[in-house]
Order: C-alpha cells, then sequence, then structure tokens
C-alpha cells in the first residue's frame, strides 16, 4: 500500500469502517506480533480499519533483542546480572544498529508520504488517529504539528504511549493536532518532572489542540506494548489501550470530510 507492506485489520462486525488508525511500532516493528495484536484489538472494539505499515523498511530489531533489555535492565537471578557484558553486547550489535537505521531524519519523509497519500485515498473520507509507541511516538508528535494535504489535516488525533527521540520541550509545543500521552512514571526516556512540564503545555494549549496526559505510576519504558522489564504486571497496557481508544473515539466524533 501507497510503496510499503502494510500489516491491515479490519472491523470483525461486518460494518464499515468509522475511521482509519495508523499504529505505528517501537523499534521491534511491524512484525512484531504484540503490535498486530494490539492492531487487531482496536479493529474488533471499535470498528476501524487499522493499518501498520513497514516504516522501517525490514531493518526492525529483532524481537530476540527484548530478552537481552530484560536481563541488562531488571536481572532477576545472580546468573543475568554476571551475564550483562554478553547481554549489551547483543543490544550493540542488535538494537543499535536498527535505531541508527531508523533514525527519525531518515523515516520522517516515508511516513509522511504513506499518511499524504492514505489522506488521498482510502482516508478521503474518513476520520485518521495515529497511535505510536516508543520509536512510533516522534512520528505521531511530528504528524500532530498540523501538516495538512489538499485542505484536509494529515490526521485528526494522536495518541502515543511512552514516546523517544522527542525534543522536550520544542517538539511539544508545536503540536496543534490533540495528542493523548500515557507515560510511566519510571520511563527513562521521559523523567517524572519531564511529564509534568508536558502536561502543562498540552493542557495550555486551545481548544481544538489541547492534550491529556497520564502517568502510570509504577511503569517504565515499553510498558504499553510490550512487558515492562521493571514490571510483568500487564494491568498497565490494557488501561493505555482504553485510553488511547477513548481519545481517538472522541476526537472522531462529528469529523466529516
Amino acid at each position: 500500500m501507497h510503496g510499503l507492506d502494510v500489516y491491515v485489520a479490519e472491523p470483525t462486525s461486518g460494518n464499515p469502517p468509522k475511521g482509519i488508525i495508523v499504529l505505528i511500532p517501537d523499534i521491534f516493528g511491524w512484525a512484531f506480533v504484540n503490535i498486530r495484536l494490539m492492531a487487531d484489538s482496536a479493529a474488533k472494539k471499535k470498528d476501524y480499519r487499522v493499518y501498520v505499515p513497514d516504516f522501517m523498511n525490514g531493518n526492525a530489531a529483532s524481537v530476540s533483542q527484548i530478552n537481552s533489555m530484560q536481563k541488562v535492565m531488571a536481572p532477576k537471578s545472580w546468573y543475568e546480572t554476571l551475564s550483562k557484558p554478553y547481554h549489551i553486547a547483543s543490544l550493540l550489535t542488535g538494537a543499535l544498529p536498527a535505531v541508527f537505521l531508523n533514525r527519525p531524519g531518515k523515516t520522517w519523509p516515508v511516513v509522511k508520504s504513506f499518511m499524504e497519500s492514505l489522506r488521498q485515498n482510502e482516508a478521503a473520507h474518513l476520520p485518521v488517529g495515529v497511535t505510536g509507541y516508543c520509536w512510533g511516538g516522534k512520528h505521531v508528535v511530528l504528524l500532530a504539528e498540523g501538516h495538512k494535504v489538499d485542505g484536509k489535516p494529515l490526521i485528526d488525533v494522536g495518541f502515543t504511549a511512552h514516546p523517544s527521540f522527542l525534543s522536550l520541550f520544542g517538539d511539544i509545543e508545536k503540536l496543534t493536532v490533540p495528542v493523548s500521552f500515557a507515560l510511566g512514571e519510571k520511563d527513562n526516556m521521559i523523567s517524572g518532572e519531564q511529564a509534568k512540564q508536558l502536561e502543562k503545555i498540552i493542557l495550555a494549549k486551545p481548544e481544538g489542540q489541547k492534550g491529556e496526559s497520564r502517568i502510570y505510576p509504577g511503569y517504565g519504558h515499553g510498558f504499553a506494548c510490550r512487558v515492562d522489564v521493571t514490571n510483568e504486571d500487564p494491568t498497565g497496557a490494557a488501561e493505555a489501550e482504553d485510553q488511547a481508544l477513548a481519545w481517538i473515539e472522541k476526537h472522531f466524533e462529528g469529523v466529516k470530510y
């Protein structure tokens, strides 16, 4: 679709889609099973069509890196502690190249081009929302700066959980599309103080641009799309999904093209 491989989740009710969601994944990419299950869930619960494009062009990090991440960030045994050098080396040779190959400066034009084509075709008469996790969160924020094509906004609403690579707080101040943030209290990408300042900025925006922010106590980076390596309770992920769908539904209401 529009030059990219895309995973598509359709409403299971048989009803026509009420809108389109583009799900932008974390560094583990469009094929990560958790991401596809999230797309299926949104399509089933709210009658949305959900697209998960391969914005990384096959250069996502291997899901095997999640295991090394867990051993480095939250070792649970003496063996895991002693094996840290091995897992650090694994991350340096596996995940780090993926981060470099998918740096925002390189991937943003791909994301923007896809969204422009989407708005001109499948979404010509439907509202569009984007959800982004970790790596994908940066692109949600960039899309929410108010870009247009054919006089229509590229997106109508955004949601991001534990975004990475943000330029705080310049990126947040540029937002003109309402974005909902789900932030972990223990996230090493956005500190607790930064989360409070972020919330202050988005709540001060004019009506129609005003965002929302929720801080999830006890959770760290990655909790909404994969098991948080510091907190294995899945409740936070389910609540973040509810937050995203409620926000999108609220802002899709009354949108017509």
